[in-house]
């Protein structure tokens, strides 16, 4: 009938959900969801670059330097997003 998630039924769904809007607000949810989205994806984007770092022997001087600004642009994405977090608007 209902699909369970993690042995949860639709009451105890309810009940967390209901939890969440009292903690932070009806308005603050899709904001912490984005977030939330953002973080993961740059964490499988971290995790998948650590099985490709085995291969650096074999990189030309350009792969390098690609893969180097790729990583800074992410430590970037990484601490404008902690910065959202935790409310600091400045730079």
């Amino acid at each position: 009938m209902y699909a369970f998630i993690a042995g949860l039924g639709p009451t105890e769904l309810l009940i967390i959900l209901a939890v969440l809007v009292l903690m932070f607000g009806a308005s603050k949810l899709p904001e912490l969801a984005r977030g939330s989205g953002r973080a993961l994806r740059i964490f499988k984007a971290e995790t998948k670059g650590l099985g490709d770092d085995d291969d650096d022997d074999t990189k030309t001087l350009e792969q390098r330097e690609l893969e180097a600004r790729e990583v800074d642009a992410r430590q970037a994405e990484s601490e404008r997003i902690a910065r959202e977090h935790r409310g600091d608007t400045t730079a």
